[in-house]
């Protein structure tokens, strides 16, 4: 019987995230995982092989693993984008931000020229950087009077409409009392929609389901190539409907030899029951392969920070907003981590405001009396206003977090200026103080809420460092190994995938990271420039 061949690639350093050998110089691949990694003389005897030296003068660390994103980062290149900041499209190409109101229309006007018929879409949108503005419906009648016309915010929790699209869901009328439906002065909706609840009945209309942002074949070809420009080699879906059209489509694609990233897709809990979700979530683990991991269930507890839907603990939003909303019922969640535990299903659960995660705490430590798991690993996803005493807890309870430090960057001024005040967004997304509760941490762009770009995230970890210049909460920063464990390790343990990836030695999956430079010999401050050049994922050689 012959033998598999064996690829020795070198490289100027291979950063392996193993203590045991912490440095090599070669690493040795056969069928998609590594033979072993150390000197040319030492993996020489393995036998035959073949040299590849093609990064002979660059950096390989671990494939970078993506913990909390979202395929729709892929999808939604099909439709204009809105954000604030530059932007980078799937191909590398530079897309200028709207940075004020009137700028989004016209982003929008320009795409109902492009798209002569059907609904108007764009994402990327967050009004809370042009101070107490809000946009209205009648700002997107400017666009089309008679198309639906829909704006998804930045945070994917909040979605702004006209009046055409109001009218098609029938939320154009008088009489609604609800707080995820802001009305105007003559009593009718003003356009805004927040949460599920109101932007389900929507979405349909302006073309943005989340089955479709989650199982479109382009969009997902054009997450694998954001995926490579990110060095990232697993990544999740966080928050799928994973009905059996997405996942044929899932499974096809993620099982052509040209796919470059392993997907992690997770089933959200809306729409379904717990027990419908925990008997699906079983059933689609017996289905997964190599290149899509199934089995898993997200929960989604409260909304956004900066869209005043998260639930705040006393005293509340700073600028006196009222607390935001619960997207799931506390006994949905309490059932779903009970069931769930007991058939070994791991759930992620997002929880933003400080009063969300007290909530979830309470519920996971009854479910965990009623059904003991070792090593569930049930993850905070976000927790950004989480304090020490609730890591604390939270570690005792055998559960781990996922920090979105990238929230620092993108609206830390907003949050010390507006949403939670100077003294709670210096210790918003507290990875010092995750790491000395004993947590396993990992670190999260949500993209596309913002940009998938792993050392990026480490940069916020590491810096705290708001768009402006500012320091936020210098108490909680972590150093650049942690951040780059965090990236790695602790993203891919919070997936019940560190066996498998996150670090380079021998019987692991072949997944690099190829960088031009290494990110342990450059400042700190320059983490986040670091050239990606592409990934090594299962073998397969991807250039960015």
């Amino acid at each position: 019987m012959s033998q598999a061949p064996t690829t020795i690639f070198a490289a100027r350093s291979i950063l392996t995230m193993n203590p045991a050998r912490p440095r090599a110089t070669h690493v040795a691949v056969r069928e998609g995982r590594i033979l072993g990694v150390g000197s040319l003389d030492e993996l020489a005897c393995w036998g035959p092989h073949t040299l590849d030296d093609r990064f002979a003068r660059q950096v390989l660390m671990p494939g970078l693993v993506e913990g909390h994103s979202h395929l729709m980062a892929g999808t939604l290149w099909r439709y204009a984008y809105c954000g604030f900041y530059d932007a980078t499209d799937p191909d590398g190409g530079r897309v200028s931000g709207s940075p004020s109101l009137e700028a989004v229309v016209q982003t929008l006007l320009q795409a109902a020229q492009a798209r002569p018929e059907g609904a108007i879409v764009g994402w990327g949108f967050d009004p809370i950087y042009f101070g107490a503005q809000r946009c209205t419906r009648q700002d997107l009648d400017r666009v089309s009077p008679t198309r639906p016309v829909g704006v998804l915010h930045a945070s994917g929790h909040i979605l702004n409409v006209n009046t055409a699209a109001l009218q098609a869901a029938g939320f154009l009328r008088s009489g609604i009392d609800h707080p995820a439906f802001p009305l105007g002065a003559d009593g009718l909706p003003t356009g805004e929609l927040k949460g599920p609840e109101a932007m389900l009945p929507v979405l349909d209309h302006v073309g943005l389901n989340r089955s479709f942002l989650s199982g479109d074949e382009w969009g997902i070809r054009a997450f694998g190539r954001l995926a490579v420009r990110a060095g990232v080699t697993t990544a999740t879906d966080l928050a799928a409907t994973l009905l059996e059209p997405e996942v044929g489509t899932l499974l096809r694609l993620t099982a052509e030899d040209g796919y470059p990233v392993r997907l992690v897709p997770l089933l959200r809990l809306i729409g379904i029951t717990p027990v419908q979700a925990v008997e699906r979530a079983v059933e689609l683990r017996a289905r997964s392969t190599e290149q899509l991991r199934l089995g898993r269930i997200k929960v989604v507890a409260d909304g956004s920070i900066q869209g005043f839907s998260a639930r705040l603990r006393w005293p509340g939003y700073f600028n006196g907003a009222p607390n935001g909303l619960w997207y799931s019922a506390p006994e949905a969640m309490r059932e779903c981590f009970e069931r769930a535990l007991a058939a070994n299903v791991p759930v992620h659960t997002h929880t933003n405001g400080d009063e969300a995660t007290a909530l979830v705490l309470d519920l996971l430590e009854a479910a965990l009396a009623r059904h003991p798991r070792r090593d569930h690993r049930f993850t905070l996803q976000h927790a950004q206003l989480a304090d020490r005493a609730q890591m604390r807890r939270l570690a005792a309870l055998g559960g781990a977090i996922n920090l979105f430090a990238n929230h620092l960057f993108y609206w830390g001024d907003q949050h010390a200026a507006v949403t939670v005040g100077p003294e709670r967004a210096a210790r918003m997304n507290a990875c010092r103080s995750a790491l000395d509760a004993g947590l396993t941490l990992a670190i999260h762009s949500d993209a596309p809420i913002t940009p998938l770009a792993p050392l990026f995230t480490a940069w916020c970890a590491v810096n705290r460092v708001s768009a402006s210049g500012r320091v936020l909460g210098e108490a909680e920063r972590i150093t650049v190994p942690e951040a780059l464990h965090a990236i790695t390790l602790g993203a891919a343990a919070t997936l019940h995938l560190d066996g498998e990836i996150g670090s380079i030695e021998c019987g692991k999956r072949a997944d690099f990271c190829v960088l031009d430079d290494d990110p342990l010999a450059v400042a700190p401050e320059a983490l986040k420039d670091l050239r990606v050049w592409g990934t090594v994922q299962g073998g397969r050689v991807f250039a960015a």
